[in-house]
């Protein structure tokens, strides 16, 4: 239940990620290997976009679409420098 309303916080404090972003793929402490990964999972989240629940379904639908970008979110987080992190306020 923790993990979960995390995420819900996450989703709307997304506007506060875009300068932890710009910061994570101008950093030479991350490794180019580390941003052109990055990089995949948002295009491939935009190129891709995979529907476990079609979108015609409204709420379910977007909801499905945010848990992707969640995820992806995170997972650059995870792959941050710590002191990227404590700059910006970022939580894993």
């Amino acid at each position: 239940m923790r993990k979960f309303l995390r995420r819900i916080r996450f989703i709307f404090n997304i506007k506060r990620f875009l300068p932890f972003l710009f910061a994570f793929f101008r950093s030479r402490e991350v490794s180019t290997r580390r941003k052109l990964l990055s990089c995949l999972l948002l295009v491939g989240y935009i190129v891709f976009p995979f529907d476990v629940i079609p979108d015609f379904l409204s709420f379910f639908g977007i909801l499905d679409d945010l848990t992707i970008l969640t995820l992806v979110l995170q997972q650059i987080v995870k792959m941050s420098p710590q002191h990227l992190k404590d700059k910006y306020g970022v939580l894993e």
